[in-house]
C-alpha cells in the first residue's frame, strides 16, 4: 500500500511538472509595409482593425519598435536572425544568406528544441544552395512563396487548396494559420507560425469583398504631410526614390483613394489575424499561445512629402508592435511601452518563449521583462541603416528613446554631408531639426559620441567583408570627402574590370 502511494505521488508530481513545463505556441505574424499609424490602437480614428485593437488591449502595445533596416529583404533577415545587416550581410545587392547564418536563426534552432515549424508568405531572403533559395525543407509546414509573391493564390502550388475560398492570399494565409494549429494540436506538439503577408505592399491590389469598408471615406492628412515639411531635412534624402513616388503615386491628387486601398489591405490583416485567434480559442490553446504582431518595416504616405520606406524617419523606420503573452504580468491591463525596441530583438524573444539558449552573435534582446513591466527592459541605443539604393540615401542612424541621430556622408559638387538631429520624444513628426541650432551643440556631440560607438560595432564585425567594409569608411565622420571618392571610384574600376 505504501508503496503505491508512493508511486501515484511521484506520478502526480512529474505530470504537474510536465504541465508546468509544458512549452508555449507562438505565432509571429508579419505585414509588408504597414506603418504604425495604420492601426486604431496606435491612434487613427479613420481606420478600422477591431482584431488588432483587440489583441493590443489583451497584450502589450509598443511604441517605440524600429526596424534597424526598413526595406524587406534585409529586415526578414534581421528578425530571423536578431542580427544587425552588416552580420546577416543580406540584402538586394548581395546573393544568398550563407548556410552558417541561416542555421543560426529561430526556426531552425526551434526546431531541434521539439517544435513544429510553419512558415507562410513572402520568404524574401534566398538561403544558399537552397532551390530558389527557399528552405523549405526546414519548415514541418510550408506555404512560402520566392520573391515578391503574388495576391492570388491560384499563382502559388502552396495556396491551390484555399483559391477556391479565399482567392485574395491575405485569407489563404489566415486559412493555412488554421490548419497548422489544427495540426499541431492534433499531434500534441508545440508549434512555431510564422506568416508574412504580402499586404500591404504594393502594387495595391486589395481583396474586392472588403471593397465597400472605405468607399467614399476622406482620410486625415497627417500633420507634417507634404513637401512644405521637407525643407529642414537633408538634400541626400530627397536623391532617392522615396522623394519622387509622393508625385508618382498621386498622395496629392488622390490622396483619399491611394489611403483606402492602402487601408482596405490593412483591413484583410486584421480579419486573418481574426481567424487565426479564433482557431486558437477553438482548440482551447489559448492560454499557452503567444501572439507577436508586426511589419518589416513602416511606410510613408505622404509625410514630408515622401513615399516608400527606407529613410530613417519615423513613419519609414518604425512599426507597429503588438504581443499577447497569456501569462504576462502585463495582459489585459491596456499598458503601452515606450522602452526602445528592434526588429532584432524577435529572435531572441522567440527562442527565450521556448525555453532554447540564445546565441551569442545575436545583437537583440528578449522582450520578455517588458512583458511582465513595460517599463523593464529594452535598449539604450540602437542602429538605423541604409546600404541599398541611390549612394545619396546610403545612411547611419543612431536611435535611443528620446533622440535621433542621421549623418548623411554623400558630398558631390551641390551637396555637403550632412547630419539631422531630432526630439522624437517631444516632435514625433520630425518638424524641427536641431543639428542646425547652436542652443543644441552638446546634444549633438553626445549624439555624435553615440554614432560613433554604432559604426565602431559594425567595423568590428565586417572589416573583412568586401560588400560592407566600405560603410568604414563612409559612414565614418572623421575621413573627409576627399578620401571616400578615391575609395569609390577605385571600386568602380574594380567593378567594370571584373564585367
Amino acid at each position: 500500500m505504501f508503496k503505491k502511494i508512493i508511486f501515484i505521488t511521484l506520478s502526480l508530481t512529474y505530470c504537474l511538472s510536465a504541465e508546468e513545463e509544458k512549452k508555449p505556441n507562438i505565432i509571429f505574424l508579419l505585414a509588408d509595409d504597414q506603418s504604425f499609424y495604420s492601426v486604431g490602437a496606435y491612434g487613427n480614428q479613420d481606420v478600422l482593425t477591431p482584431h488588432m485593437d483587440k489583441l493590443a488591449k489583451d497584450g502589450l502595445i509598443f511604441d517605440k519598435h524600429y526596424n534597424t533596416t526598413a526595406i524587406c529583404q534585409a529586415s526578414r533577415a534581421n528578425i530571423l536572425t536578431g542580427m544587425y545587416e552588416y552580420k546577416t550581410r543580406t540584402n538586394f545587392d548581395i546573393p544568398d544568406m550563407t548556410e552558417e547564418i541561416w542555421n543560426q536563426s529561430y526556426p531552425v534552432l526551434l526546431r531541434k528544441e521539439g517544435y513544429l515549424t510553419a512558415f507562410a508568405g513572402k520568404f524574401g531572403i534566398e538561403v544558399e544552395g537552397r532551390t530558389r533559395g527557399l528552405p523549405r525543407a526546414d519548415f514541418d509546414f510550408w506555404a512560402g512563396g520566392f520573391g515578391q509573391t503574388s495576391y492570388n493564390s491560384k499563382a502559388s502550388k502552396a495556396l491551390l487548396k484555399y483559391a477556391e475560398k479565399y482567392p485574395h492570399s491575405t485569407l489563404a494565409y489566415g486559412a493555412f494559420g488554421r490548419d497548422v494549429i489544427k495540426d499541431s494540436v492534433a499531434q500534441k506538439k508545440p508549434f512555431c507560425l510564422s506568416i508574412s503577408f504580402k499586404a500591404p505592399h504594393r502594387p495595391t491590389t486589395p481583396d474586392p469583398q472588403f471593397d465597400h469598408i472605405y468607399k467614399g471615406k476622406v482620410f486625415k492628412k497627417p500633420e507634417n504631410y507634404g513637401r512644405e515639411h521637407s525643407k529642414h531635412l537633408s538634400e541626400q534624402s530627397k536623391r532617392g526614390r522615396q522623394y519622387v513616388r509622393f508625385e508618382e503615386w498621386e498622395y496629392d491628387k488622390n490622396y483619399d483613394k491611394v489611403m483606402a486601398t492602402y487601408h482596405q489591405q490593412v483591413y484583410a490583416i486584421d480579419v486573418a489575424l481574426g481567424m487565426i485567434r479564433e482557431e486558437v480559442e477553438a482548440q482551447g490553446i489559448a492560454d499557452n499561445t503567444i501572439i507577436i504582431y508586426t511589419s518589416d518595416n513602416g511606410f510613408l504616405c505622404g509625410s514630408h512629402g515622401y513615399g516608400s520606406k527606407v529613410l530613417p524617419l519615423e513613419e519609414s523606420s518604425r512599426a507597429p508592435l503588438i504581443i499577447y503573452h497569456p501569462k504576462a504580468k502585463t495582459t489585459g491591463k491596456v499598458l503601452r511601452s515606450s522602452k526602445l525596441t528592434a526588429n532584432i530583438d524577435f529572435a531572441p524573444t522567440i527562442l527565450k518563449l521556448a525555453g532554447a539558449s540564445v546565441p551569442e552573435n545575436m545583437d537583440g534582446k528578449s522582450l520578455l521583462s517588458l512583458l511582465d513591466d513595460e517599463k523593464d527592459g529594452g535598449h539604450e541605443q540602437i542602429s538605423f541603416m541604409n546600404t541599398w539604393g541611390e549612394l545619396a540615401t546610403k545612411s547611419l542612424t543612431t536611435i535611443t528613446e528620446k533622440y535621433k541621430y542621421t549623418y548623411w556622408w554623400y558630398g558631390d559638387n551641390t551637396l555637403e554631408p550632412a547630419e539631422d538631429l531630432f526630439d522624437v520624444s517631444k516632435d514625433p513628426l520630425e518638424l524641427t531639426n536641431l543639428s542646425r541650432n547652436a542652443e543644441y551643440q552638446p546634444l549633438l556631440d553626445e549624439m555624435r559620441a553615440k554614432y560613433d560607438k554604432e559604426l565602431q560595432l559594425w567595423k568590428d564585425a565586417n572589416t573583412d567583408h568586401p560588400q560592407y567594409s566600405i560603410y568604414n569608411v563612409l559612414f565614418d565622420r572623421s575621413i573627409d570627402m576627399t578620401a571616400k571618392n578615391k575609395l569609390l571610384g577605385a571600386k568602380r574600376k574594380k567593378k567594370q574590370k571584373n564585367k
